[in-house]
C-alpha cells in the first residue's frame, strides 16, 4: 500500500508557547508558522496569546503586536494596511487572504497563520515570489502601440472601453489567487497562473493596445494558458473580489474565435 508523507525536513513540529501577561482579559490565541532555513531545523508552529483589549481588530494588527511586544524574531511582509499593496498576503484559517483586511473576530477559536501555500519560504510568513513576478513580467504588462500618441492629448478611451479594463487593472499582485490554484501548485514552472493571466487579459481588452495578436500567440500553449481547468479557487480567494477565472475563459474564447 502506498504511503504518502511529507519529507522529514518539511514536517511542522510543535513550537514555543507565549502566554498572555497576567491580568489579560480578552485573550486570543494565534498559532503562527515559523521557519528559518538558516537554522537547519524543521518548521514549527508557535502559539501566542494576545490580549485583544490592547490590539487592533485585524490579524495584521495582532502580528504587529506580537512582533513589537512578544517575539521580535517573527518575520512577515506588510506595508499599506489598507488592502492595496498586497504585501501581507498569507493563509489565515485555511484561506488565502490579506492579513490587513481579515478581522480577528471573524475566526472562531485559535487563529492559524501560514505563508501562502506551495511557495518556497524565505522565512516564517514570507514566501519567495521570484517566479511569480517573473511570470507577470513575461506577459509584457505595458501598453504596446505602433501608432504615435497624439501630440496634444492622451490616448483617449470611451467610458465603455475603460470599463472593460477596470476590473483586471485592479489586481494588486498579492498572489492569493495563484497560490490557491491546484494547477499552479503542480505546474508553476510552466503554467502562468491566474494572476499573470488576469494581467494578460487586461492588455488584451485595452482598446489602446495594438499587440493583441502577439499577446495571444504568446499564450497559445498547452501549459501557459490551457493548464487552467476552471477550478475557480482563484476567484473565491481574491481579496479584491476580482474574477481571474472569467478572464482566463474570455482569453480562451478569443483564441478560439480567431481560428474561425
Amino acid at each position: 500500500m502506498a504511503e504518502f508523507r511529507l519529507p522529514p525536513g518539511s514536517r511542522v513540529r510543535k513550537g514555543k508557547h507565549f502566554p498572555a501577561s497576567d491580568g489579560a482579559g480578552n485573550v486570543k490565541r494565534f498559532a503562527v508558522y515559523r521557519y528559518d532555513p538558516d537554522s537547519g531545523g524543521n518548521p514549527r508552529l508557535d502559539s501566542y496569546d494576545v490580549d485583544m483589549e490592547s490590539c487592533g481588530p485585524m490579524v495584521l494588527d495582532a502580528l504587529i503586536k506580537i512582533k513589537n511586544e512578544i517575539d521580535p524574531t517573527l518575520t512577515f511582509r506588510r506595508s499599506c494596511r489598507e488592502g492595496i499593496c498586497g504585501s501581507c498576503a498569507m493563509n489565515i484559517d485555511g484561506s488565502n487572504t490579506l492579513a490587513c483586511t481579515m478581522a480577528t473576530e471573524a475566526v472562531r477559536g485559535e487563529v492559524r497563520i501560514y505563508p501562502l501555500p506551495h511557495m518556497p519560504v524565505v522565512k516564517d510568513l514570507v514566501p519567495d515570489l521570484t517566479n511569480f513576478y517573473a511570470q507577470y513580467a513575461s506577459i509584457k504588462p505595458w501598453l504596446q502601440s505602433r501608432t504615435p500618441a497624439p501630440p496634444d492629448r492622451e490616448r483617449l478611451q470611451s467610458k465603455s472601453e475603460q470599463e472593460r479594463i477596470d476590473e483586471p487593472a485592479a489586481c494588486i499582485l498579492c498572489a492569493c489567487c495563484s497560490t490557491s490554484c491546484p494547477s499552479y501548485w503542480w505546474n508553476s514552472d510552466r503554467f502562468l497562473g491566474p494572476a499573470a493571466l488576469l494581467a494578460a487579459y487586461r492588455w488584451l481588452v485595452d482598446s489602446r493596445d495594438e499587440a493583441t495578436g502577439e499577446r495571444l500567440d504568446d499564450l497559445e500553449d498547452p501549459f501557459r494558458l490551457y493548464r487552467c481547468h476552471t477550478i475557480m479557487n482563484c476567484t473565491q480567494a481574491c481579496p479584491k473580489g476580482l474574477n481571474p477565472a472569467r478572464a482566463i475563459a474570455e482569453t480562451k474564447k478569443m483564441l478560439a474565435e480567431r481560428r474561425l
